[in-house]
């Protein structure tokens, strides 16, 4: 054979297009029709949509109640409205009269500027701090976890300045689901990484400590900490000394959440290959150069799952401060419940599903954005 016959003497013919691996048509087979499984499943599911969702819509907006000043507007139905007799619509009327307090709790009217003052400040420094390409994050970070929490202090307490007092008992709502857990997160992620450090320590003393903090709190319900916090606590202070409910609450919830972090990190710390610590110590570098420099960095990125779950789960185990009589957001609309004006067979259930609704939409920002974090730290794999 020549070396002629692997020379071809004509051009190739043209091919047929590719078939097209974009648009609706090929996701909705890719990811519901793809196989007979999947398409028996896809169609239960959506039977169970069509019979779900249409009743639900019509409660929560079709024959919904959104204005009125008192309880008949929800006790009656909407004229025309879907629902069986006896039934009424969500009372969304009582949700709106009742929004200052479900943001504020029973903190004066005339003082309300100071808690919606925090908040837009809290939002300016929050925002550049979540976004990576904006520049100076120490400065930043110094002003959102050292700067805010001291001026939110002094306005919303008062006293100063010529600001009126306003005591803790009086804070609710809202408000107080998201100083609890701010201050938690503030303080529980660098006292868990101290924690899962000193449980990994190689000195005695302190990793036994450690070691029996975390799995001591582990081992107790958040509500246990809480009441021990509000009740046992003052038992065995010197008489005449007290400390702040509220302050209580926030200690109990961030030492409680430490230790679940503590774990979280200490699952990352583990993850890294020792040859990173190796290196570290073949290039002279100390024990806490090692750690900040080179693995927590590597271990916090591989974690960051577990610690936004860490973090949603404080978030809602906020609601369980209404055991030492303080009203977060869920505590002030159950509160409400009470109100003779709103009294209605529909008034606990709209409020649930709007307190429900709130507590959702932070915990799923938190997740999307911890999702975004992971794509934007994970350079060496294609998106």
């Amino acid at each position: 054979m020549t070396s002629q016959s692997y020379i071809r003497s004509e051009m190739l013919g043209p091919t047929s297009p590719p078939i097209s691996e974009s648009g609706a048509f090929f996701w909705l087979k890719q990811n519901l029709f793809a196989t007979p499984k999947d398409t028996v499943l896809t169609l239960i599911g959506l039977l169970a949509l069509g019979w779900f969702l249409p009743p639900m819509i019509n409660w929560l907006f079709i024959d919904a109640a959104w204005t009125g000043g008192g309880r008949g507007v929800c006790a009656t139905v909407a004229q025309g409205g879907s629902q069986p007799e006896g039934w009424s619509g969500a009372c969304w009327a009582f949700v709106g009269a009742k929004l200052d307090q479900f943001a504020f709790g029973r903190y004066p009217v005339d003082e309300r500027w100071r808690p919606m003052l925090v908040a837009v400040l809290f939002v300016l420094l929050l925002a550049p701090m979540l976004i990576p390409k904006v520049p100076y994050k120490g400065i930043n970070a110094i002003l959102l976890f050292l700067v805010l929490p001291v001026v939110s202090f002094f306005l919303l307490v008062g006293g100063v300045f010529g600001l009126e007092h306003v005591e803790t008992a009086l804070w609710g709502g809202l408000m107080v689901t998201l100083i609890l857990s701010f201050v938690g997160i503030v303080v529980s992620l660098p006292l868990g990484i101290l924690l899962a450090l000193g449980r990994r320590s190689k000195m005695p003393v302190i990793r036994i400590l450690c070691t029996a903090f975390i799995e001591i709190v582990r081992g107790i319900p958040l509500i246990t900490v809480l009441f021990m916090a509000s009740v046992m606590l003052p038992l065995f202070m010197p008489p005449g000394m007290t400390v702040d409910k509220f302050l209580r609450a926030l200690i109990g919830v961030s030492l409680f959440a430490s230790a679940y972090m503590a774990e979280v990190v200490r699952g990352g710390l583990q993850a890294i290959p020792k040859g990173q610590s190796e290196g570290a110590d073949s290039l002279g570098l100390s024990y806490w150069q090692k750690m900040r420099l080179i693995v927590l960095p590597q271990a916090l990125k591989l974690v960051i799952p577990g610690i936004v779950n860490t973090f949603i789960g404080m978030f809602k185990d906020t609601s369980l401060v209404s055991i030492i009589s303080m009203f977060d957001l869920l505590g002030i609309v159950r509160l409400n419940f009470s109100d003779a004006n709103w009294a209605s067979p529909v008034t606990p259930l709209t409020g649930l599903v709007f307190a429900g609704f709130i507590f959702w939409l932070f915990c799923f920002g938190m997740s999307r954005y911890s999702g975004f974090m992971e794509r934007v730290l994970d350079r060496g794999h294609k998106q």
